[in-house]
């Protein structure tokens, strides 16, 4: 009698459990979305070592994902998913006295330099954010929350060029920097970077003809792309990009 009845509670109980999953389910809404990346790796607040920002090339910062969303009445809800995308960025800029750390030659150099920095950042990863949602119209909904994202492929490296170091302080020896591809001196902080990153984002989506919609977003990372314990570049750089993309509806 107890065996028959310990299997009625549990196919009662599966019963039930299998019941509210349907139920939860109902009015899920699930989107695949293609975007674009934006943005760079900065600090806040342009030090006063950078003199001037020279060129930005945009690179291909891809994004490619899908999202579930649960209402949970007729305006709240919460949204999570997973992303495939790249946060990358190709500049040049001038600096006067930074601190620097190069190979030129063979040689390991450090101390303070001053002249052109060609510097290119690329990061893929998977992103999984969990975000807020607001219905402020029939089309139109805002989105924020925390995202996690996890590296996949890293790259931080460039080459200083036009200009000379001061080795190991200000008034060290001056080590003159060419244009040409053997007179610059390269750098590579790639095994420096985190693996993870964690940050904020917030946008828009727009549902403009069926099941079509645009979205924007603005992603604000609040660790730094490199470790900790990472000295080399004076400031914390921080991946802030902003996502232009569409989406499909499936549900």
């Amino acid at each position: 009698m107890k065996k028959k009845l310990t299997i009625l509670t549990l196919i009662t109980c599966l019963a039930t459990v299998t019941a509210m999953a349907g139920n939860f389910s109902d009015d899920l809404q699930i989107k695949v979305r293609l975007g674009y990346n934006i943005g760079g790796t900065a600090p806040l607040g342009i030090p006063a070592t950078i003199r001037s920002l020279d060129s930005y090339r945009l690179t291909p910062s891809l994004m490619a994902g899908v999202d579930v969303m649960k209402p949970f009445d007729a305006r709240w809800g919460l949204q999570t998913g997973l992303r495939f995308e790249n946060k990358g960025m190709d500049i040049e800029a001038t600096t006067k006295n930074y601190y620097m750390e190069i190979v030129k030659g063979g040689n390991y150099l450090a101390g303070m330099y001053t002249g052109g920095v060609k510097q290119k950042t690329k990061e893929w990863m998977l992103t999984l954010p969990v975000l807020a949602t607001l219905q402020i119209s029939e089309k139109c909904t805002l989105k924020a929350g925390p995202y996690v994202s996890l590296l996949l492929s890293k790259d931080f490296s460039g080459y200083v060029y036009d200009g000379y170091l001061r080795q190991n302080d200000p008034t060290g020896p001056k080590i003159l920097m060419g244009h040409e591809e053997s007179e610059r001196a390269t750098y590579d902080f790639t095994d420096d970077m985190r693996n993870c990153q964690a940050g904020i984002q917030a946008g828009i989506d727009w549902q403009f003809y069926r099941q079509f919609g645009l979205s924007a977003d603005i992603n604000w990372g609040l660790t730094g792309i490199h470790h900790s314990d990472f000295k080399t570049i004076e400031q914390t750089l921080y991946p802030i990009y902003g996502t232009i993309g569409v989406y499909y509806r499936i549900k």
